[in-house]
């Protein structure tokens, strides 16, 4: 809920040539989710970003996964992003930052989210070869860096991600994904001692 107690909740819909889309969310949520993209690994990272985060998620999405994942998997993160932008509104009483630090096994990931309405992603620390491994046989490691570009690029956030550590793959793009939705977690909860929009400039 916003400071003036109205819900922060947003449904887009998303339909082109390569993709077809609709994503709900609620960001006061608990993390519950209903999830299809017709992708299974990315299903398992957006089912663990949802829970994370304490995001509300429902999403039903296909596309031309016969010719490659890519189309389905970014037009994905382009909606989420749009989502979660809208879902905000005002930014009234957010914490705005959030920082995390997150294990999963032998791999370690650090993401810290800004909600600045300014778009910026810095990602680092994925091993050599990390983006030519199929996880599952179907989910390229590339795609990791492509979501995150979409997620802040279309909600307005500026994100840094970085691997401190990690050897299997599907371990290293859990903890991102981890990471990324703890620290965004914290950026979104409403901070009752923040008066208004969090910005020396009156708007985010």
């Amino acid at each position: 809920m916003t400071s003036s107690g109205s819900p922060r909740t947003a449904r887009v819909q998303r339909e082109t040539s390569e993709s077809s889309i609709d994503l709900s969310l609620n960001l006061d949520g608990s993390g519950v989710s209903d999830i299809e993209t017709t992708v299974p690994f990315y299903d398992h990272l957006l089912t663990a970003f949802a829970r994370h985060s304490l995001t509300d998620l429902t999403l039903r999405a296909s596309g031309d996964i016969e010719i490659d994942v890519h189309h389905t998997v970014e037009d994905v993160g382009i909606v989420l992003g749009q989502a979660i932008r809208e879902a905000l509104g005002d930014k009234r009483g957010i914490s705005r930052y959030g920082d995390a630090l997150v294990p999963l096994d032998e791999a370690l990931a650090q993401a810290v989210v800004d909600i600045s309405g300014r778009p910026f992603l810095v990602h680092s620390g994925e091993p050599a070869g990390f983006e030519y491994h199929l996880i599952g046989g179907h989910f390229t490691g590339s795609m990791v860096r492509h979501v995150f570009e979409a997620i802040a690029f279309n909600a307005g956030l500026t994100v840094h991600v970085t691997v401190l550590g990690g050897r299997d793959p599907h371990h290293i793009a859990e903890a991102e994904f981890k990471a990324l939705a703890r620290a965004f977690r914290q950026a979104k909860s409403l901070d009752p001692l923040v008066a208004g929009i969090p910005s020396t400039k009156g708007a985010l």
